[in-house]
């Protein structure tokens, strides 16, 4: 009896405990718990961290996590207002607010995630739409833009700036603003949104870099035209330098040879004027000077006898 009597207390305490295993669950600081009865929510959630107690074999306990939680989109084609595509790679940063609706409506984490996929890549593909291309790059309408001083006076919109009415930090809030309000009916609290990356399109990526060139390579064709034009000014100005150098030149030396020839014309005047018979001799050496620079082989010369150039041909002996 005695033996029977122990067997049954042990047991006793063996299934006492087994139960108190069953019935005693610990929640710790990073998690909430939903008690279910039969699949279904019972109560309110359990977010104090510590040893808590369920009805052992009829009740369950469902762990959600009650820390900051993170959402990482995929990159997605989209066209913006002006129909140019481009590959949008969004982020953003979640927590559950009511773990009971949250169990209710998508129980677990991966059906959170797919839910959260709809929906901000739904709102952000509508926010590029409405929107564009300037708007999503630049990140604030009030930022000041350091404009290149080189293209102030180039014509048409080359180094142009549009002007923006939102910009790509309104653009993330409006995109938040949008599903936030749809995520709390899951219960789900949406902390933060912002593009990750923006790309363009392969498919316009190639127009992209085409436009860039040929905005560069006007550019380098307006600066090639002034460097022409300054050049041709500094060879003009070099050109009327030179041809009023060497004016002022030729003024100087005419003025030195007429200088000269008055000086020698003086002495060869004060020489021959001395005697009637060094006047003659002087007509008569410039005479043959004339001749020299006259005559020729084949020059033919018709004088008259009473000429004073044929003077002295006339007194040659023959």
């Amino acid at each position: 009896m005695k033996k029977a009597a122990g067997l049954i207390i042990f047991l006793i305490f063996i299934a006492g405990g087994f139960v108190l295993y069953n019935s005693a669950y610990t929640v710790s600081e990073t998690q909430q718990a939903i008690i279910t009865q039969f699949g279904k929510p019972v109560g309110e959630p359990i977010t104090e961290a510590g040893l808590h107690f369920l009805t052992p074999f009829v009740q369950d306990v469902n762990m959600i996590e009650k820390r900051i939680l993170e959402w990482d989109g995929k990159p997605t084609e989209m066209p913006t207002k002006d129909k140019t595509y481009i590959s949008v790679d969004t982020f953003g940063r979640w927590r559950i607010s009511d773990a009971k609706q949250y169990f209710l409506r998508l129980r677990d984490e991966r059906s959170a995630q797919s839910r959260l996929n709809d929906i901000l890549r739904s709102e952000t593909l509508n926010a590029i739409a409405n929107h564009e291309l300037i708007e999503v790059i630049r990140t604030s309408k009030n930022r000041e833009v350091n404009a290149d001083a080189s293209l102030v006076d180039t014509p048409g919109n080359i180094g142009v700036l549009n002007p923006i009415s939102q910009g790509r930090a309104q653009i993330e809030q409006e995109i938040f603003e949008n599903a936030a309000g749809k995520l709390t009916d899951f219960g789900i609290e949406l902390l933060d949104v912002r593009f990750k990356r923006i790309n363009y399109n392969q498919s316009v990526q190639g127009n992209i870099f085409d436009r860039m060139i040929s905005e560069r390579q006007q550019i380098a064709d307006r600066f090639r035209s002034e460097g022409a034009g300054e050049a041709a000014k500094i060879t003009g100005k070099r050109e009327r330098d030179l041809q009023e150098i060497e004016s002022e030149a030729y003024k100087e030396v005419q003025t030195v040879r007429g200088q000269a020839d008055a000086k020698a014309t003086e002495i060869y005047a004060s020489a021959f004027n001395k005697s009637d018979k060094s006047v003659e001799y002087y007509e008569f050496v410039k005479t043959l000077e004339t001749y020299e620079a006259m005559f020729s082989d084949d020059t033919t010369l018709i004088l008259s006898t009473n000429s004073d150039l044929f003077k002295y041909i006339k007194r040659i002996e023959p």
